[in-house]
């Protein structure tokens, strides 16, 4: 991973990241081992405090925004937690689910937890399938092909792990989840195309009324029909 990461938007009030996959955005007590951090990465490449108004899970990739300074922070930090930023994500997942639907399941607030006795709160994702694939190798043993789809996921609300549960939830987990999808298929899909990840990609983040900043997905997504952007 180079020192600077690649800068997609930059102006007084926000700078906007492509993070790369395996950057945990700040500090975390889940992984305090890692001392490398979006945050800090690009406090030392901007020369500045910075405000992150949303997070992004350490093996997803893609936008990642950032406010230069309180006010800033304030404002669109309000904006994210009312529902008025849009995201757009591509993942790849189990099986074919159906063309598009809504996901509309209540989640515990905290993933890391046991959810029997915590609060369950409104969560909402549309989704889009964008291709199904089926590939020359058997992971359970009764099949001798495996499925799997590229789908578009917008989460209405914003709580952890959403997308990543949402899909598990109708039972088409993200490969390369190792919480919350199926280690064997995440070793099988890893092996067919070279990378071993989390297939989880920020692809946009629209502000209302003002910005809108996009990330296209890297070279390894080209064999799942989404052409590389030829960024760096």
């Amino acid at each position: 991973m180079t020192a600077n990461l690649r800068l997609l938007h930059l102006d007084a009030d926000l700078a906007a990241i492509d993070k790369p996959p395996g950057l945990l955005v700040h500090p975390s007590a889940l992984d305090a081992h890692e001392d490398r951090t979006a945050l800090g990465l690009l406090e030392g490449q901007l020369a500045q405090k910075l405000y992150p108004l949303h997070r992004l899970d350490k093996g997803t990739s893609g936008v990642l925004l950032f406010a230069r300074h309180v006010e800033a922070a304030r404002q669109w930090g309000a904006a994210f937690e009312g529902g008025e930023v849009r995201k757009r994500y591509v993942a790849l997942v189990r099986g074919w689910p159906a063309e598009q639907g809504v996901i509309d399941q209540p989640l515990a607030r905290d993933p890391e937890l046991p959810s029997t006795g915590q609060v369950r709160l409104a969560a909402v994702t549309r989704y889009l399938r964008l291709a199904c694939h089926e590939w020359d190798f058997s992971v359970d043993g009764r099949h001798p092909t495996s499925r799997y789809a590229l789908v578009e996921a917008e989460p209405l609300t914003g709580r952890r792990h959403q997308i990543r549960r949402h899909f598990k939830h109708i039972a088409h987990p993200l490969v390369g989840d190792t919480t919350h999808g199926k280690g064997a298929h995440n070793r099988a899909v890893g092996a067919w195309l070279g990378t071993q990840r989390l297939w989880l990609h920020a692809c946009s983040i629209e502000l209302p009324g003002t910005l809108r900043v996009e990330a296209g997905p890297g070279p390894e997504w080209r064999s799942l029909g989404i052409p590389y952007d030829g960024s760096p």
